[in-house]
């Protein structure tokens, strides 16, 4: 990665909201700022842990290798949001990879020193107790929606997920660039089935893709689909 003098603003990412004001220099004095490129991976499932990440701007999608010719997307972090949290574990290893969707900017703080933050700061320790709850949680969905959901209701709620997560731009797309690939990845089906349905959707006009964007054209239908009670 190419580091930029490009700092940033010491108040947007988990590491400052949640830190105290005292701290505030040293955590200027300890982080390095890089510049991400589409496409660029921050470090991937086996690597040495280093240290923690703090999106500034850009998106990064988190992902595990499922097997030998899948990979299953956990989820997408944006600006504001930590990466690199699961290396605070016993495992020197990385257990999960991160790859740039949308260039931008990422902050990096060593591993030892934000262990000193955690014990400096209360808050930053108690929200990230909470985020490491609720990153769970999440997780224990997903594994129960895999097992139990099925196929179109996985990706329509997915769909409904990004939309949530990101919000719409001014043409009314969900404001992040996808391939269907990395969507049905965050589904966890096969790229085949999620062609299928999703043309299926196309059809019923429930959604619209235009390269690599999207379109929600009726929400309560996808919502329904997700309750299995349309089929």
């Amino acid at each position: 990665m190419t580091k930029t003098t490009q700092s940033c603003d010491l108040n947007t990412c988990f590491l400052c909201r949640n830190s105290l004001k005292d701290w505030l220099p040293a955590v200027g004095a300890n982080r390095e700022n890089f510049i991400l490129k589409k496409g660029q991976q921050l470090f991937k499932e086996g690597d040495d842990v280093t240290g923690i990440y703090f999106m500034y701007k850009g998106v990064v999608k988190v992902h595990k290798q499922w097997d030998q010719e899948k990979d299953l997307i956990l989820r997408f972090a944006k600006s504001g949001d930590i990466l690199g949290h699961l290396g605070l574990g016993d495992s020197s290893t990385y257990p999960v990879s991160a790859t740039v969707v949308e260039a931008g900017i990422v902050c990096y703080v060593k591993m030892d020193f934000f262990e000193s933050s955690l014990n400096v700061n209360n808050q930053l320790t108690y929200k990230l107790m909470k985020f490491f709850a609720n990153e769970l949680q999440e997780s224990e969905k997903r594994m129960r929606n895999l097992a139990h959901m099925p196929v179109k209701e996985r990706i329509a709620q997915a769909l409904l997920s990004l939309r949530n997560q990101f919000g719409l731009n001014a043409d009314g797309f969900v404001d992040i660039e996808l391939t269907r690939q990395d969507i049905s990845s965050y589904a966890s089906v096969v790229y085949e089935t999620f062609f299928k349905v999703t043309q299926e959707f196309i059809q019923n006009n429930l959604i619209a893709f235009d390269g690599k964007n999207f379109k929600l054209l009726n929400e309560d239908a996808l919502r329904e689909i997700t309750l299995g009670r349309k089929k």
